[in-house]
């Protein structure tokens, strides 16, 4: 099984953006031109996230879908303002080939199981953000991980494969935009309390970052930013160092 690369788009109002712990949010540059760019540069799929939909209320903005999905032949998971079946069936309409919920699935859980049965698992993501609060003890956070649930994570993990999810994306909250590494305990205890693909996400600034991820964190893809959007890396980089590393990446 090939380890997974997946630059991640965060989109603001159409506009591709970056934050620090998902504060401080900045433009970046159009979402088009730089997913078409990762594709090239060998990402195997990538992550759109609308951002702003969810604490605002909105719908995934479907336009920033269509002109993404338009130029890229990778999958293309999308997430931010899936409240429904009718909006997941909207979002793959437009070009995606997944649908990751996180919030409306906090809010209603039997949505994972209705979207699972709807358009099948292996096109269901569980965004799961995730702050800790003691030494093995995390917290589910919704909104845009603004606001802390008081739901155990680990457990909320094992919920959502049961309802349905085929993947689990996790972010750790508290290493999001940092680039001082992954929260490899987190990524590593939902790894092993499930049994389906795990995306570690939030904390990506050295190549040593996502090697440790997707082995001390036995995390099946790692997603980042930072070190994408600003040239830090290409995608043909961290693959050449993982390979290297004996990794097993799809080159």
């Amino acid at each position: 099984m090939y380890k997974r690369i997946i630059p991640c788009l965060d989109t603001k109002h159409g506009k591709l953006v970056k934050g620090v712990c998902f504060r401080d949010v900045k433009e970046v540059g159009p979402p088009a031109e730089f997913a078409k760019r990762y594709e090239k540069d060998g990402a195997d799929e990538l992550v759109l996230l609308d951002i702003a939909a969810t604490p605002e209320n909105k719908p995934t903005l479907l336009k920033v879908v269509r002109e993404v999905a338009s130029v890229i032949s990778i999958p293309l998971a999308i997430g931010g303002g899936v409240r429904s079946v009718e909006d997941a069936r909207a979002i793959l309409d437009a070009g995606a080939s997944k649908v990751s919920v996180n919030t409306a699935a906090v809010r209603r859980p039997e949505l994972l199981r209705e979207l699972s049965l709807e358009f099948g698992r292996e096109r269901v993501v569980s965004a799961i953000d995730g702050n800790v609060i003691a030494e093995g003890k995390w917290e589910v956070c919704v909104s845009g991980g603004m606001k802390p649930t008081g739901i155990d994570m680990i457990e909320w993990a094992k919920r959502v494969e049961s309802l349905g999810a085929g993947e689990i994306l996790y972010t750790g909250v508290h290493t999001d935009g940092t680039q001082e590494g992954y929260d490899i305990e987190g990524t590593r205890a939902i790894a092993e309390a499930v049994g389906i693909p795990i995306i570690a996400s939030g904390g990506a600034g050295k190549l040593e970052h996502i090697y440790e991820v997707l082995t001390n964190g036995k995390a099946d893809a790692a997603l980042a930013a930072s070190i994408f959007h600003f040239g830090t890396y290409s995608v043909e980089e961290v693959k050449r160092y993982l390979r290297e590393r004996g990794v097993s990446v799809r080159l």
